[in-house]
């Protein structure tokens, strides 16, 4: 792309895209990026553009189909239901009508019923396709204020309690790897073979693909292939048995939210369980053996479930303190 001066004084953005030339004029000179932006957009509204006429809908389902050879069976199932949760008047649109406007409008729905972190999320995807056939469309939108996030850390009573109540079934095996940090498609896709002695070898996981199939795939991040270590009584009833778990990943989760409500006991996730098993070791050794025995690529994770447990000592100091001022006065 070249931007000329004409003899006129104005200025012209000239490119060259598939054998053909493109030309937009200005009585000012332009910056690079927007003569860019400007002369993409020209292109995108072409008739015999690739893009000409294709609604988001249409976009999006392509952009699900380049990417699934890349992304995680769950990553492209939560894609393809996201562009069906969005309203159809916006997924109706054309790629090329889409502005600001359309996408702040959008988002302003979203906020009205979902978490500022839900948006953000849609707001990303919306972002991804529209970056992908629209590159010259620049995003620039005002999404809702995060909210401090203060996670449900179960207590050792939680987690007896839950353990008992799930001793003799199937779920059983799998909430107490849950507990020694493994995810729930880690320990789906968990063999007697992965296990040595007492040490587990966690190299695949287990996801469920947009068309509800089982399938194996590599761990969620580098970092998550690791060993860890569990009591052995658990490993040999695991080899004993000949299995981890058979059932279905959102069995599990179901099991839980079952007992919980039927023990009385906070709702919290398998996925808190890693939480769980991170507030507890941190107390025992540092943050990186915790990161490596969690597999969590950063410590980011690590650092919120000690503010969370730090500011639980924190309420416990106060209150010592304040009942000690009390038993002076009265």
């Amino acid at each position: 792309m070249t931007i000329e001066q004409l003899p006129s004084g104005k200025y012209r953005a000239v490119m060259m895209k598939n054998g053909k030339r493109y030309r937009i004029t200005y009585d000012f000179k332009p910056t690079k990026r927007q003569a860019e932006a400007d002369l993409y957009d020209m292109i995108s509204k072409e008739p015999d553009s690739p893009n000409h006429g294709m609604t988001f809908k249409e976009a999006a389902e392509k952009y699900v189909d380049m990417k699934k050879n890349v992304l995680s069976p769950n990553t492209v199932r939560e894609y393809a239901l996201t562009c069906d949760r969005l309203s159809e008047w916006f997924t109706s649109l054309q790629i090329d009508q889409i502005t600001q406007v359309e996408i702040n409008k959008m988002i302003n729905e979203l906020s009205a019923e979902k978490s500022p972190k839900t948006v953000r999320n849609y707001h990303g995807f919306i972002s991804a396709i529209l970056s992908t056939f629209r590159p010259q469309l620049k995003i620039y939108t005002t999404l809702p204020q995060k909210r401090k996030n203060e996670p449900y850390i179960p207590s050792d009573d939680d987690i007896k309690m839950l353990l008992s109540a799930i001793k003799d079934t199937e779920f059983y095996i799998p909430v107490i790897l849950a507990c020694y940090g493994m995810r729930r498609g880690e320990i789906c896709a968990l063999t007697p073979d992965d296990i040595e002695g007492d040490v587990v070898h966690i190299k695949n996981a287990l996801a469920i693909d947009s068309d509800k199939n089982k399938v194996l795939k590599a761990t969620k991040t580098t970092d998550s292939e690791r060993d860890i270590m569990i009591p052995m009584e658990i490993a040999d009833q695991i080899r004993q048995q000949g299995y981890v778990y058979k059932g279905h990943p959102n069995s599990i989760s179901k099991c839980m939210e079952r007992v919980e409500k039927e023990l009385g006991l906070p709702k919290f996730s398998i996925h808190k369980l890693r939480h769980y098993f991170a507030s507890k070791m941190l107390t025992l050794t540092d943050s990186k053996t915790v990161q490596a025995l969690g597999g969590w690529k950063t410590d980011s994770v690590l650092k919120t479930v000690y503010a969370h447990s730090l500011k639980e000592e924190q309420e416990k100091a106060k209150r010592a303190a304040v009942e000690k001022l009390s038993g002076s006065i009265f």
